[in-house]
């Protein structure tokens, strides 16, 4: 069992896949869903001060390289998309925007994303932590009911 939820604490890590990916394994392997919940969230959230001070850096510096450049240019084209889509919906309400855009669970929209999206928009960190700390509780509640009608039919 110790097993099955660190696997949920590494796939709650990866970008992309994120919590998202997490809570409906966890329920596959038939864990209980708030420890699952709350290992997901831990696991999501664990990166979030690091994307933040350091991705933006990190890519800039990486995109002209030979071999990891264009994934790089992607990463960061992403970021920005996603940053420039934010501000422009939100204008003023960056904060709630933020949130949504993390608690809405669509593909390239977690925590990676958004704090990445907040970092090159120049958010002061503590808001974009809490706005990306508050997407990540509501995406696990929706990813909770979902896995949860999921499985229930399933079995």
């Amino acid at each position: 069992m110790l097993l099955h939820y660190l696997i949920v604490f590494f796939v709650s890590m990866v970008p992309l896949i994120e919590l998202r990916g997490a809570i409906p394994f966890s329920q596959g392997f038939g864990l209980p869903l708030i420890p699952s919940y709350i290992i997901s969230i831990i696991g999501n959230m664990l990166p979030v001060p690091f994307i933040y001070f350091f991705a933006r850096k990190v890519l800039i510096w990486g995109a002209d390289k030979p071999v990891i450049g264009k994934f790089f240019t992607w990463c960061l084209e992403k970021g920005e998309k996603g940053g420039k889509k934010l501000q422009a919906k939100a204008g003023r309400g960056l904060f709630l925007a933020l949130l949504l855009f993390v608690g809405i669970p669509v593909p390239g929209t977690g925590a990676w994303t958004g704090t990445l999206a907040a970092s090159i928009l120049d958010m002061d960190f503590k808001s974009s932590v809490i706005a990306v700390m508050l997407g990540v509780l509501l995406a696990g509640v929706i990813m909770m009911l979902i896995s949860v009608g999921a499985f229930s039919m399933i079995r």
